[in-house]
């Protein structure tokens, strides 16, 4: 069975529009909820400036938006994504005046000054082993001394390939948003698996695109050893989240 979370590379950009009229229904019946739960006490006391990694269409900037009155640095490499979270900004003047949209990926990102903290909802399994070291580098660069790194996280089995199967199905007017996904393989920490995005009229499919995509999902231990490595020291955080502050 493959997992449901948001699935984006930093390096797939135009490929991805195809998820764009499925992001908000899939990921509000995901991991959005829950995040909108866990995160707002992990960002206690930032006031300043917020770097989101992978803001997509702008789900989690809402959230630091309003648990926060930091000025918030929305990275986002995706045109089809990006659109949808400076549309989203423009219906509300006083997130357009606070959200800053990079159109770039996160192991390009400069800000003008250190932040007091990243926020990286569901981006992580994007890259893999020999890129997180690189990625672990930019991040720190951006924080300030005591700025905290905040994202999702938990162990997984590895999942075992199989068919093609129904993830959600969304009524819009009189048409039903299909998402399906199926593992394609799966070995060592890396998982390539193929989504579908249908849309339907009573039934028949009017519409139809694929994506095929390989996340990384390290063991919990490797990835606290390369924070470490990284100059990074582990703090408090409800299960399912990570905080990680530098001294």
């Amino acid at each position: 069975m493959i997992e449901h979370d948001h699935v984006k590379d930093d390096h797939i950009k135009d490929d991805y529009a195809v998820a764009v009229p499925f992001y908000d229904l899939w990921h509000e019946d995901g991991h959005v909820p829950l995040v909108r739960e866990l995160l707002p006490p992990l960002l206690k006391g930032v006031e300043r400036s917020v770097i989101e990694i992978g803001a997509g269409t702008g789900l989690i900037t809402r959230v630091i938006a309003q648990e926060t009155p930091a000025r918030i640095y929305a990275v986002e490499p995706s045109l089809g994504m990006r659109s949808v979270l400076v549309n989203r900004l423009a219906e509300d003047p006083r997130l357009l005046g606070r959200v800053t949209v990079l159109p770039c990926g996160a192991l390009d990102v400069e800000v003008d000054e250190p932040v007091e903290a990243i926020v990286m909802i569901s981006v992580l399994q994007s890259f893999p082993a020999e890129q997180r070291a690189e990625l672990w580098r930019v991040l720190a660069r951006q924080l300030q001394p005591g700025g905290r790194l905040v994202f999702n996280w938990r162990e997984r089995a590895l999942p075992v390939p199989g068919d093609l199967e129904v993830m959600g199905s969304y009524a819009v007017g009189r048409h039903a948003y299909e998402v399906a996904g199926q593992v394609l393989e799966a070995a060592g920490e890396s998982v390539t698996s193929r989504f579908v995005y249908r849309i339907r009229q009573r039934g028949v499919a009017i519409s139809e695109d694929e994506v095929v995509v390989t996340n990384h999902w390290p063991a919990g231990e490797r990835l606290a050893a390369e924070l470490r490595a990284a100059g990074f020291d582990r703090d408090a955080a409800p299960e399912g989240m990570e905080m990680w502050r530098l001294p």
